[in-house]
């Protein structure tokens, strides 16, 4: 079996945050795949799309 970097105390400690922040934890991970699939994936036309979906329908472009 091999030894893990990260202590025991460090993944409690770990998995308590993100089950006490479960809302924010979300948000990270579905940032971080947005923003992998626009640096490896995405084509000029997805990244068309996006900016107008950004633009005409998320509230926090205004």
């Amino acid at each position: 079996m091999t030894e893990r970097k990260t202590s025991e105390a460090q993944l409690k400690a770990n998995k308590a945050y993100y089950e006490n922040n479960k809302e924010h934890a979300s948000y990270l991970k579905k940032r971080s795949s947005a923003r992998s699939f626009v640096r490896h994936n995405a084509t000029k036309e997805d990244i068309e799309e996006l900016i107008e979906i950004f633009n005409n329908e998320n509230p926090n472009a205004k």
